[in-house]
């Protein structure tokens, strides 16, 4: 899939966070990759077999006391991780979606055991989605 279509795609599904969450939104930037770094994958303990599709680094908004001069939170989203997972477009545009949802999410300070509770659907089998809580320690990242 071409990368603007990806592009496309990821802001689409940003489009279908309701208004008055994306509103609340802040300090946070989305970013395309091809796929994870060796070091994103070490952070969340994950090894070269596991696919990772996407992942939060930051201070979510539920722990965020005084937050000043503070670079932004990232969220990762892999493309090639994602179309190795899927068989059609079909299935990219929703794991797409998915994945976008999950990490901005964890934005939101919303953990992956309430993500399976609201419906958020967990990763495929070897796939993963993953939050980095920056009060927790410090990940290392590389445009």
């Amino acid at each position: 899939m071409r990368r603007s279509r990806f592009r496309r795609l990821v802001e689409r599904a940003l489009d279908e966070i309701p208004e008055q969450l994306a509103e609340r939104m802040d300090n946070v930037v989305i970013l395309l990759r091809n796929q994870p770094t060796t070091e994103e994958l070490d952070s969340v303990g994950l090894s070269g077999r596991h696919t990772l599709l996407g992942l939060y680094v930051g201070q979510p908004l539920t722990n965020r006391g005084w937050y000043g001069e503070t670079l932004p939170d990232r969220i990762m989203i892999y493309q090639q991780p994602i179309e190795s997972i899927c068989r059609s477009e079909d299935e990219v545009v929703e794991q797409v979606r998915e994945t976008v949802l999950h990490e901005v999410a964890h934005h939101f300070g919303i953990d992956d055991d309430r993500l399976d509770e609201i419906g958020i659907a967990p990763p495929p089998r070897n796939a993963h989605r993953a939050a980095i809580n920056l009060t927790d320690r410090r990940t290392p990242y590389a445009e």
